[in-house]
């Protein structure tokens, strides 16, 4: 998975790149022509600013610390005409998000975040060299719109707008190994709709499809912000449940710095809990599809695995989630176990 980050060779001519260097995170190879220059830290990087004019200013989420706003504030007081990108990693991207959505005096802070690894490609490249009738600027404008139609569904599930198997892999690959640096814990969930072949042979496929949708919307609302629900096959699930380190939290104001704070819960006691409301929240849900006997039939089966504690890596921890939802099934379904406990 790379985002791909479009530069105009015309307007787009000197990028500034603060951070990380390595081609695993950032590659400029498909750029010739422009002039990149990198700061590894936020104080080199404001004196950059302050001696030349940047056109685009991409900064790694990573270099910073707590001062994060008025870091951004500097950068667009001392340059307001470049565009402002943040660079996160895939654990990062609530957090990008929500830096994104803020502005001071009505202007915003930054441009757009990007999930690394991120590829800057020049714009003319994205054409391809055939002949057609269509303007050059139109079919600019469609091959972008393809590509990143195809970038997105490189990520997401296509049917019901969660993340899908690849992502989850690749996201839970790198907040264990950011786990592992800070301590923290993470919790995976996996899940199933009971009888869901039975809904697919009775009702019909649209029926089917109808009860994903629900149950990926449902358990988005049931889950914090950070955790990342995906859809990893069939009628079968993935959440990842994890805690946002506190001593890397940056509050907007004194409220948010307080729910920051409140995310510091442990696994899987409150992950336990979360998985409970939705299960009830889904057991009331209603099919009008079905008719009268549509509403409240809607169960789940789940497996939890724990990090640290069940596994290291990525495949242990699917492995005992799975083999906690098999025994879930086993017992009578409609219930979440915790690794051959019920949850």
């Amino acid at each position: 998975m790379q985002s791909r980050i479009i530069i105009d060779s015309v307007k787009d001519g000197k990028i500034l790149l603060i951070g990380r260097k390595d081609r695993t995170a950032v590659n400029t190879s498909d750029c010739t022509g422009i002039q990149f220059h990198s700061s590894e830290n936020i104080p080199d990087a404001i004196a950059a600013v302050s001696a030349n004019k940047f056109d685009v200013i991409a900064i790694s989420l990573d270099v910073f610390d707590k001062n994060l706003i008025s870091s951004l504030k500097n950068f667009r007081q001392v340059s307001p005409n470049a565009k402002i990108l943040l660079l996160a990693q895939m654990y990062q991207e609530p957090l990008a998000a929500e830096i994104v959505a803020q502005s001071n005096n009505g202007s915003k802070l930054l441009d757009d975040y990007y999930i690394c690894p991120v590829a800057f490609t020049l714009k003319n490249e994205q054409q391809p060299k055939l002949k057609t009738a269509l303007p050059d600027s139109k079919l600019a404008a469609e091959q972008l719109e393809r590509i990143e139609i195809l970038e997105k569904l490189v990520m997401e599930d296509e049917l019901t707008g969660v993340k899908n198997r690849r992502y989850v892999r690749e996201f839970l690959r790198q907040i264990l190994e950011h786990a592992k640096q800070l301590s923290l814990q993470t919790t995976l969930l996996i899940f199933d709709i009971d009888n869901f072949k039975q809904y697919n042979d009775l009702y019909g496929h649209p029926v089917g499809d109808n009860i994903l949708k629900q149950a990926a919307v449902l358990m988005q609302k049931c889950c914090r912000k950070q955790d990342i629900v995906g859809r990893i096959g069939g009628d079968e699930f993935a959440v990842v449940f994890w805690n946002l380190p506190a001593d890397k939290s940056i509050a907007f104001d004194a409220g948010q710095k307080e729910e920051r704070r409140r995310t510091e819960s442990e696994h899987p006691t409150q992950v336990i809990n979360i998985c409970e409301r939705f299960r009830r929240e889904l057991n009331k849900t209603d099919l009008p599809a079905l008719g009268a006997e549509g509403k409240g039939i809607l169960a789940i089966s789940g497996g939890l695995a724990a990090f640290p504690r069940d596994g290291s890596n990525v495949n242990e921890l699917f492995e005992q989630a799975d083999k906690a939802l098999l025994e879930a099934k086993r017992n009578g379904k409609n219930r979440v176990y915790l690794v051959g406990n019920e949850g």
